[in-house]
């Protein structure tokens, strides 16, 4: 007789979904380094963009300015540890900045952005280079120049090194992240003028504050695409009308040729 095997049916088991970690950032009672970074609708980038923040330096604190953001970024930046600057209407990045400037304490500050992720060894060289005595730490990055469209805010941002007798910045600017400050800069220029980044920048310049390029990071092939109305590009209309209002200070400044010489000619004589 054969006997048939039974088939053992084994028992179901519900899988336990395991909660997944949130490993949260840890600020510095006495931070050195101040981490800034401003945030609207940066929910995706957002948690990646804090992970690389919180290896940048040991004795640090990161500050998010959520401004005008509807997609919980502001939750997000507090349950991960980062102190949060909070308002419901939209700022702008640079005005973010601004605020962040103003309640940091590290000795310096470090400005990044929520919708791209830098590895914080990219970011480690813009802290050494302000901790080893420079006030304004640049990106080096200085866009495409080899085209015979060259976007108009790749030319400003050349111009106005060029007026400030910095041809050796090429087209390094505070308008770019990653960037660092020293406190005496920002107590030089005032967290406000940040609102305006190629003023900051001229502003440093023109009172001896000690400006260079730290480190080139490649943002342009980061930078997320940007508003157009019709054939107005919104961002380069506004980053162009920054640049002329460094230019009008700097004008106010040093006189109306910028402090440049007239080689002696007699104006006054022709009537």
């Amino acid at each position: 007789m054969i006997r048939k095997r039974k088939n053992h049916v084994r028992p179901y088991r519900k899988k336990i979904a395991r909660k997944k970690i949130v490993k949260r950032l840890t600020n510095h009672p006495d931070p050195l380094v101040s981490i800034i970074i401003p945030a609207m609708n940066e929910k995706t980038t957002l948690p990646a963009v804090l992970r690389e923040a919180g290896r940048v330096h040991p004795r640090s604190e990161t500050i998010v300015v959520a401004n005008g953001s509807t997609d919980g970024t502001p939750k997000i930046a507090a349950k991960r540890g980062a102190k949060v600057i909070h308002s419901a209407d939209p700022l702008g990045h640079d005005v973010g900045r601004s605020l962040g400037a103003q309640a940091a304490k590290g000795r310096v500050l470090l400005f990044i952005d929520a919708d791209m992720v830098i590895p914080a060894k990219e970011l480690r060289p813009f802290v050494e280079a302000v901790l080893t005595g420079t006030d304004v730490a640049l990106n080096g990055y200085s866009g495409p120049v080899d085209r015979w469209d060259t976007h108009p805010v790749v030319v400003a941002k050349h111009v106005l090194n060029a007026w400030l007798a910095r041809p050796d910045l090429q087209g390094a600017s505070m308008t770019a992240v990653p960037h660092a400050l020293s406190r005496r800069a920002l107590d030089e220029v005032g967290p406000a003028a940040l609102e305006v980044p190629p003023l900051a920048q001229a502003m440093a310049v023109v009172r001896g504050m000690k400006v260079r390029t730290a480190h080139t990071v490649s943002v342009g092939k980061l930078n997320p695409l940007r508003q157009k109305k019709g054939r107005t590009d919104l961002l380069a209309s506004l980053v162009a009308g920054d640049h002329l209002q460094a230019v009008h200070w700097l004008i106010r400044e040093r006189g109306p040729r910028g402090g440049y010489e007239d080689l002696g000619r007699l104006r006054d004589k022709v009537r």
